[in-house]
C-alpha cells in the first residue's frame, strides 16, 4: 500500500524556494553567493507596525479570534479597498488568511472541480498551476509576450474561454516580470469577460502599490463594477510593508464565496495569528513613508539593473512597471558553452551555470512556465546587486560558440 496520496503527484515542490534554498546550502558552506532568488523585501518591517504587535502581546489579545479575521482588521481591509481602489466590500465580504497563498488556495479548493479549467496567463507565479491542480482543476496557459509587454490581450483571453473555464488569473504588477495593467489595458478584458459571465476572476494585487515613474496599476473591479460579483480581489501586507514573515494575506469577494472559503479556512489553520492581525490592521491604518521609501529605493535599483543587464551579451531586459523582479530573456545565451564546460541548452542550464560558476542565484523562466529567461528580485542592496549584475555580464561575456 502506498502511503503517499495520488493528489500529491499533481503538484510540485516551489522552484523558486529550491533555488533558494541550494543558494543557502552554498553560502554555509563557505562560497561567495548573492542570492537574487527570493520575493521578499530587504527592508524591516516598520517600528510603528512592530510596536501594534507588541502591545497586542502586552494586552493579552493572543486568544483565538474570528476564522475569516478580527473585525477590526476586516474593517481596515474594506477601508484599504476603498481609499486605494474604489471598491466597496463590507466586513463580511472580507476574509483574512496566512498569506495570500492560502487565499488562493482556498478559493480554488472552494470552487474547483474535476474539469473545471483554469486560465492562468504565463509568465505566472509559480504556485497558481499547482493550486488549481491540487484542486482537480486544469491549467490553461495564454503565453503574454515581451513584445506586448507581458500582458495579456483580450483576443487571446477571448480563444482560450471554453465552457469549462471556470476562473482567469490576473496578477497586477506581475510575478515574475514586474508588468503591470493600467485601467486602460484591463478595459478590453473586462468587455471579454462581460461576454462570459460563468467565468470568474482572481486577482492578485499583492505588488499594488509597487509601481514606479507614476504608473497606476488598476484592478478589475475598479474599471469594471459589473465583474464585482464575481471577482476575488487579493491583496496582503508582505510586500508593501515587508511583512513577509507576519503571514497576511486578505481578499474581498462575494459573500457567498467568503462563506465557503471561511468553511474550508475553520478546518484547516482556523484563523491566523492574532498578534499578526493587530500588526497588519497598524500598517493598513498607519503611515506610509516607509512604503515612499522603499518604493524610491526599488525604483533606481531596477534603473541599475535593467541598464546593467542589458549590456551583457546575449541577454535582453525590459523595464518593468511594478514589482521588484526583471525577466530578462537569454535567447543570446542558448546553446554556448560556459568556461567549466556547461552547456547552456535551456534556461534551468543557465541558472545553474550561473550559480555555480559566478555564485549568482536566480530562478530559471521555466519554473514561470516561460522558457527562455530568468528572474532576479532586486530586493537586496544596491552594492550586491551592482555586484551580481557585474558577474552576470561577466559570465555572458565569457560563453563560446
Amino acid at each position: 500500500m502506498t502511503l503517499i496520496a495520488d493528489r500529491l503527484n499533481r503538484i510540485s515542490p516551489s522552484q523558486t524556494i529550491a533555488i533558494s534554498s541550494k543558494a543557502r546550502a552554498l553560502k554555509a558552506a563557505g562560497r561567495d553567493i548573492i542570492s537574487l532568488s527570493a520575493g521578499e523585501p530587504d527592508f524591516d518591517t516598520p517600528d510603528h507596525i512592530k510596536q501594534a504587535a507588541i502591545a497586542a502581546i502586552m494586552a493579552g489579545e493572543t486568544k483565538y479570534t474570528d476564522v475569516a479575521g478580527t473585525l477590526p482588521l476586516r474593517q481596515a481591509v474594506a477601508a484599504k479597498f476603498k481609499r486605494d481602489s474604489g471598491l466597496d466590500y463590507t466586513a463580511d465580504e472580507i476574509i483574512v488568511s496566512t498569506g495570500g497563498k492560502q487565499v488562493i488556495f482556498n478559493a480554488m479548493l472552494a470552487t474547483v472541480q474535476e474539469g473545471d479549467q483554469v486560465i492562468i496567463p504565463t509568465p505566472c507565479w509559480v504556485s497558481y498551476p499547482d493550486i488549481v491542480a491540487l484542486a482537480e482543476g486544469t491549467p490553461v496557459f495564454v503565453p503574454c509576450s515581451q513584445n506586448h509587454g507581458f500582458k495579456l490581450r483580450a483576443d487571446d483571453l477571448e480563444a482560450a474561454i471554453t465552457p469549462h473555464t471556470k476562473w482567469v488569473f490576473l496578477n497586477s504588477p506581475n510575478n515574475p516580470t514586474g508588468a503591470a495593467y493600467a485601467a486602460a489595458d484591463l478595459r478590453p478584458i473586462c468587455d471579454v469577460l462581460l461576454r462570459h459571465p460563468h467565468v470568474w476572476v482572481f486577482t492578485d494585487d499583492i505588488y499594488e502599490k509597487l509601481a514606479y515613474d507614476g504608473f497606476q496599476p488598476a484592478t478589475i473591479v475598479q474599471v469594471e463594477p459589473k465583474l464585482r460579483d464575481r471577482t476575488v480581489t487579493m491583496n496582503g501586507c508582505s510586500k508593501a510593508y515587508a511583512m513577509t514573515g507576519w503571514r497576511i494575506g486578505f481578499c474581498g469577494a462575494p459573500l457567498a464565496l467568503i462563506k465557503a472559503m471561511d468553511k474550508l479556512q475553520s478546518q484547516s489553520t482556523s484563523n491566523t495569528s492574532s498578534i499578526s492581525q493587530a500588526a497588519a490592521k497598524a500598517a493598513l491604518n498607519g503611515p506610509e513613508d516607509g512604503l515612499h521609501e522603499m518604493v524610491r529605493t526599488y525604483k533606481d535599483r531596477r534603473d541599475l539593473v535593467v541598464e546593467m543587464l542589458n549590456t551583457a551579451p546575449g541577454i535582453t531586459c525590459a523595464k518593468p512597471e511594478g514589482a521588484f523582479y526583471v525577466f530578462p530573456a537569454i535567447h543570446g545565451c542558448i546553446g554556448k558553452t560556459t568556461p567549466k564546460g556547461a552547456t547552456i541548452n535551456t534556461d534551468e542550464d543557465f541558472v545553474i551555470a550561473l550559480l555555480d560558476e559566478e555564485g549568482v542565484a536566480a530562478v530559471h523562466g521555466s519554473a514561470f512556465v516561460y522558457p527562455g529567461h530568468f528572474r532576479i528580485s532586486y530586493a537586496t542592496s544596491t552594492d550586491l546587486l551592482r555586484e551580481a549584475c557585474t558577474r552576470i555580464q561577466r559570465f555572458c561575456a565569457a560563453l563560446k560558440v
